[in-house]
C-alpha cells in the first residue's frame, strides 16, 4: 500500500492535513495523486489490452522477446495503434510473459590461475641452473659469475656482462 494510497482511506476519519504530516508526505502531492487516479485506471486498462494482444503473438511463437513482438505488432497497423518496444518490454514483465532466454556464461576471472591448464606450445625450459643464486642488493642481479659495467656516452646506464665475482656488484 502507497503512502497516499493510507491518507486517502484515511481521509474520513481524519484531517488529510495532520495525515500528510504524519505519513511525511506534501498535502499538494497527495492531491495530486488523487487528481491523476482516473489516469492511472485509463493506462492500467491500456495496458491490459496491451497484454492481451502480446499473449495472442506469443501464443503462436512462445520464443518471441520484446523486440520481436514489437515488429509483429506494429506490423500493418494505423500510426495511432502503434506501440513502443519499451512499453512491451514493461507490460510482458509485469504479465509474466517471457521470450526464449539463451544461457550465455561469461567469465571474467578465473578462480586460481594456478590450477589452470594450459599447454606448453613453445617448449622452452624456464628452470633456474642454480636454484639458490645469491642476488646482488643494489642492482637485482646475479652477485656470481656477472659484473655490471657503465655503457660508454649512455650517461648512467649499466652492462651486465659474464665474469667478476661478488664484490664487483
Amino acid at each position: 500500500m502507497s503512502r497516499f494510497q493510507f491518507v486517502a482511506d484515511h481521509r474520513h476519519a481524519f484531517e488529510v492535513k495532520w495525515l500528510c504530516a504524519v505519513v511525511e508526505i506534501a498535502r499538494s502531492s497527495f492531491y495530486a495523486w488523487l487528481a491523476a487516479a482516473e489516469g492511472r485506471a485509463a493506462r492500467k486498462a491500456a495496458d491490459e489490452a496491451l497484454a492481451a494482444r502480446i499473449r495472442t503473438v506469443h501464443d503462436e511463437d512462445n520464443t518471441y522477446g520484446a523486440p520481436r513482438i514489437t515488429v509483429e505488432l506494429n506490423d500493418g497497423v494505423d500510426e495511432t495503434q502503434r506501440v513502443n518496444h519499451k512499453r512491451v518490454a514493461r507490460v510482458m514483465r509485469s504479465a509474466g510473459i517471457v521470450g526464449y532466454r539463451r544461457r550465455r556464461r561469461v567469465k571474467t576471472t578465473t578462480p586460481d590461475p594456478a590450477k589452470q591448464k594450459v599447454p606448453d606450445l613453445l617448449r622452452r625450459d624456464f628452470t633456474a641452473e642454480q636454484p639458490n643464486t645469491p642476488l646482488c642488493r643494489r642492482h637485482h642481479v646475479p652477485a656470481v659469475g656477472y659484473r655490471l659495467e657503465s655503457v660508454p656516452g649512455h650517461g648512467d646506464r649499466l652492462l651486465l656482462r659474464p665474469g667478476g665475482g661478488v664484490g664487483d656488484c
